[in-house]
């Protein structure tokens, strides 16, 4: 059906309804019907097949349905279903909380969250869900102390819930507090920061059982993501998007797993419907340029980039997707002077936590621009700022033995990188070739064969193997390692492993 996945659920559903006895048409109806967002379609489905025969994601859409509708009670046997495809009784806590809340009983909703075994998946979310509880009866002070502790968990929904939580404080006629949620956030939500500062709202609370369990499906959306990359949560994160429509962080989690699927230009409509003034349109828009720079429609991805950072509210996180693109375009001496502008915004304003990683980019572009020594000078200023910070020790160490230069530090700081980051096979690559260019091809060859077994899909790190395998005569290992190479290699290093397989190992065509 050529991946049109609307068009695949309506042909389903017809047939499902011809043959109302075939469970699997409707369930394969139900899945397209959720995959594409067609809730409608996807509601009606799951009512007509039997309960136990309800895969997980349709279960957790009945539930989001009966809570956007104030029926938590019919929500409940969603979850105790006996069914062979995963216990939700886990959320029974959480839907029990919010509807004492809505129902304007803070002792129940405090007392339940309360309740949460610590081994439960929510157990992790039960500061966040009393804040938030706290925050609706405009009981700030008693929020605060787990607002805080929530966000310092918060991990990559930081950003996220900073701003609902300063939601909720200027809701209660708190900004004092709100200020607090907001220092540190990033700067691409500066202007929403400024608003929830000046007594408006960002559109971000999380003050109803609906919101809840939004916010809940997205943040367990984006663990799952990252466990399980053969299967993403498409499902889990669209049931995120009908409990609570306006969650703009479920649309954005949504467009990467889509985009992952190839499904790109669905991807793009969906972060194009977001409005210009959504509190996480920094957030879009980065994920606009990557998906663009990654499908080669650098014209368009440019064109996002540079709209926003020639604005006049243009934040450090807008010259920095602008140098993200403009490195993607191989404009390195652009990209450079992008983010510098970026690492000058944030020395500026005083945001220094993120500083060495502005300034790892900033080197990259300026050595891709033949500018060594300049890069060199952003390295060891980033490492003034994060001395221990094993990408930066890794990325001068190399570098300065690529070129021959102080070779004993350059190891030095290789080793230093290994140690402090044991299963990065970047890391471990660059150690395996250190000792490769000091003579140490025995010891090389276990380091990268080690690199290969963790990355086995890194072009160089295959390369590099190949390499030392041949000089030290085991060559038709070499070349199973070049071939292993040549599979995800682009135009540079696949040059160099073709002519390796050619002819064998030669000063000219050895990895640098």
């Amino acid at each position: 059906m050529n991946g049109d996945h609307a068009r695949s659920a309506a042909l389903f559903a017809a047939m499902a309804q011809e043959q109302p006895g075939q469970t699997d048409l409707a369930r394969k109806g139900l899945g397209e019907a959720l995959g594409a967002g067609q809730f409608d379609l996807a509601l009606k489905l799951s009512r007509v097949i039997p309960a136990t025969k309800l895969p997980t994601d349709a279960r957790l859409l009945l539930v989001a349905d009966e809570i956007r509708h104030r029926r938590a009670d019919r929500a409940m046997p969603w979850l105790t279903v006996a069914a062979d495809n995963g216990d939700l009784s886990f959320f029974a806590p959480l839907i029990t909380a919010w509807d004492a809340a809505d129902r304007g009983d803070l002792t129940r909703a405090i007392t339940t969250v309360d309740q949460i075994p610590t081994g439960s998946l929510l157990a992790p979310l039960r500061d966040e869900e009393k804040a938030l509880i706290l925050l609706k009866f405009r009981r700030s002070a008693d929020a605060e102390p787990y607002a805080r502790r929530a966000i310092g968990s918060a991990g990559a929904r930081e950003t996220r819930l900073r701003l609902a939580m300063a939601d909720g404080f200027v809701a209660a006629g708190d900004r004092a507090r709100a200020q607090i949620m907001l220092q540190g956030i990033d700067p691409g939500a500066a202007e929403a920061a400024q608003r929830l500062l000046s007594g408006r709202l960002s559109g971000q609370a999380v003050d109803s059982g609906a919101a809840a369990l939004s916010e809940t499906l997205t943040a367990f959306g984006a663990d799952l993501a990252r466990l399980q990359r053969a299967a993403p949560p498409i499902g889990l994160v669209q049931v995120a998007r009908y409990a609570n429509p306006r969650n703009s962080s479920a649309t954005i989690l949504l467009a990467v797993l889509l985009d992952a699927q190839r499904r790109t230009d669905e991807a793009l409509a969906m972060l194009g419907a977001v409005p210009q003034n959504d509190a996480l349109i920094s957030e879009v828009r980065d994920s606009q340029a990557r998906i663009l720079s990654e499908g080669k429609r650098f014209n368009e991805a440019y064109a996002i980039a540079a709209s926003a950072a020639s604005a006049p509210n243009a934040s450090a996180s807008d010259f920095s997707r602008f140098g993200d693109v403009l490195s993607a375009m191989k404009r390195t001496n652009e990209a450079a002077n992008a983010y510098g502008r970026a690492i000058a915004m944030n020395e500026a304003s005083g945001r220094k936590a993120d500083l060495w990683t502005l300034m790892l980019l900033q080197a990259s572009a300026l050595q891709d621009a033949n500018r060594w020594a300049e890069a060199q000078q952003v390295l060891q200023h980033g490492l003034t700022l994060a001395p221990d910070q094993p990408l930066l020790l890794n990325f001068l160490g190399y570098s300065k033995l690529e070129r021959g230069e102080d070779t004993d530090a350059a190891e030095a700081m290789i080793k230093k990188a290994s140690e402090l980051a044991p299963d990065d096979a970047s890391i471990i690559d660059s150690l395996g070739w250190a000792q490769f260019k000091r003579g140490k091809t025995a010891d090389a060859i276990t380091t990268l064969q080690r690199a290969a077994e963790k990355d086995p899909d890194q072009a160089e790190i295959q390369e590099h193997l190949g390499d030392a395998l041949y000089k030290s005569g085991r060559r038709y290992e070499a070349r199973f390692a070049w071939n292993a190479a040549l599979v995800t290699a682009e135009e540079e290093i696949a040059g160099r492993v073709k002519a390796k397989l050619a002819s064998g190992l030669t000063a000219g065509n050895a990895a640098p």
